[in-house]
């Protein structure tokens, strides 16, 4: 099958991330971190819903119970898709004019590991969160991190990716499922000679991580060595993540960002966000979290 790359039909955003598909709802959820938006496609339909948030948003996630939850900038909220109430559900001290939530995902026993950022992306003042189901506080498993990004799993739940985008790295850790830890942070891959740095991430069924590499305007999907399997060259420059969805998981869905909010000219077509059909690989179901 031929690759084909297309935009689809759907609001544009000023820094489209955070995709996630829901294979119950066969929906696709995004988020326009500076727009304040969470998007849900519906993929057989074709309608768009659009829910606002308070500050900017990091990430966010499903609920096993019903809803979402978003990373904003000072904690982690529960978002009502019936109401759009927003409402905190879990804080850190640490969070403050300096430092501010990031990306995030669940793991699948549906606690949530999200990263924050120094804002200037000028200090290592990040940090790499767990936020275990019934918990209302953001527990801390790393530090030293300017912008987290890209965070997912093996298919086994032993080993775990996470990137520092200032420092064009990506980590890999030991992951302990049941306690919800990392260890032996050590370099995965670097994107120095990608020309950008990784964005946003996600693991296909064969275990191979696929990275959005933002200002190098292609998607990298790196073998389990950190070596690179293949490149898809992109059409924009500032691809911000990536998700394996459809009915059988091998539609890799990219928002993108606009260079505007940097005060750079933007290209018509920055911001929307794109589906890649025939690469051949299936993704793996993202669990929901589980408080």
């Amino acid at each position: 099958m031929t690759m084909t790359i297309t935009r689809l039909d759907v609001p544009q955003c000023a820094v489209g991330e955070g995709p996630v598909w829901d294979v119950t709802e066969q929906a696709l959820y995004w988020i326009d971190i500076l727009g304040r938006h969470v998007h849900r496609l519906d993929r057989a339909t074709g309608t768009t819903q659009t829910w606002s948030v308070p500050d900017i948003i990091g990430s966010m996630a499903l609920r096993s119970g019903g809803g979402a939850i978003v990373a904003l900038a000072n904690g982690v909220y529960t978002l009502d898709f019936d109401t759009g109430a927003v409402a905190m559900l879990a804080t850190s001290p640490d969070l403050s004019e300096q430092v501010q939530l990031a990306d995030g995902k669940v793991d699948r026993l549906g606690r949530f590991i999200v990263g924050s950022s120094d804002r200037e992306m000028k200090d290592a003042r990040g940090k790499l969160y767990a936020l275990d189901p019934g918990a209302r506080e953001l527990r801390v498993i790393d530090d030293d991190i300017f912008l987290a990004n890209g965070p997912c799993w093996l298919p086994d739940d032993k080993i775990f990716y996470h990137a520092d985008s200032i420092r064009k790295l990506i980590y890999a850790y030991d992951y302990d499922i049941e306690r919800g830890t990392v260890s032996n942070r050590r370099p995965f891959a670097s994107t120095e000679d990608l020309g950008g740095i990784p964005d946003g991430a996600t693991v296909d069924s064969e275990g191979h991580v696929w990275s959005a590499i933002c200002e190098g305007g292609k998607l990298v999907r790196f073998r389990p060595d950190g070596s690179i399997e293949r490149i898809v060259e992109f059409p924009l420059r500032l691809p911000g993540s990536v998700m394996f969805g459809g009915p059988q998981l091998d539609r890799l869905f990219v928002p993108t960002l606009s260079p505007a909010f940097l005060g750079r000219e933007a290209d018509p077509l920055d911001g929307s966000t794109f589906v890649i059909e025939g690469l051949g690989i299936t993704g793996i179901a993202e669990p929901r979290f589980g408080g």
